[in-house]
């Protein structure tokens, strides 16, 4: 009994230290907030399960065209991976976009057409639309960059169980910001999220679940 319970605690340890790196993941030492994982059962999913679902922000927010942007209104139908972070961001935010735009190159043009992909500044003092729209350029011109007012940005966060993004002093004038590291992915009826993803995905990662929702139409 002492050498089968102890085996039970082993397993549970080694999951916990696979899973707690992806819940502390963070550009430049920020708090991811709240998410669960779900240790074990099937999944017919890559992407990380979060527990309990998170409901897509009702927001309008602007779009680097200026214009006004119902974030639920544009995203209905779609599904709909989330980030926020911003373009001087020296690792986890590029990487996280350059991922997403390697899996749509590799997915279907009917797959690719069905995923919008939004990119919410948490820097909305250097990110103006311009600087958003040039900079995800660089991946993919479909990509849609939004900001809006501070209060706006850190309500959006606190609706996703996330810590608002704060900044860090790096001297000179300059200073990196902590913000939520992961994709968040919202399914195209219900709107909201149970799979979520850290930096270390890949895009082999994102185009499975893409066409596991999309083309087998499964849902997590």
């Amino acid at each position: 009994m002492v050498e089968r319970r102890s085996l039970g605690m082993a397993v549970l340890l080694a999951l916990l230290a696979v899973a707690l790196p992806l819940v502390l993941s963070s550009c430049a030492g920020g708090d991811d907030g709240p998410t669960e994982l779900q240790l074990s059962g099937p999944s017919d999913f890559r992407g990380v399960r979060q527990l309990p679902p998170i409901a897509l922000p009702d927001v309008t927010l602007i779009d680097t065209d200026g214009k006004r942007y119902p974030l639920r209104e544009r995203a209905a139908g779609k599904v709909t991976l989330l980030y926020l972070g911003y373009t001087h961001c020296p690792d986890v935010c590029p990487t996280h976009m350059a991922q997403i735009a390697h899996a749509l190159r590799e997915v279907s043009p009917e797959t690719a057409a069905q995923v919008l992909v939004v990119f919410i500044t948490t820097d909305p003092e250097r990110d103006t639309s311009a600087v958003l729209r040039d900079w995800l350029d660089r991946f993919d011109s479909s990509f849609v960059g939004l900001t809006g007012t501070q209060k706006q940005l850190d309500g959006v966060q606190t609706s996703l169980n996330a810590n608002p993004a704060s900044k860090t002093d790096l001297g000179g004038g300059h200073y990196s910001v902590d913000h939520l590291a992961y994709v968040i992915a919202f399914t195209p009826e219900r709107q909201d999220a149970r799979l979520v993803y850290p930096a270390d995905m890949s895009w082999e990662d994102y185009a499975a679940d893409l066409r596991t929702m999309i083309e087998k139409g499964k849902r997590p």
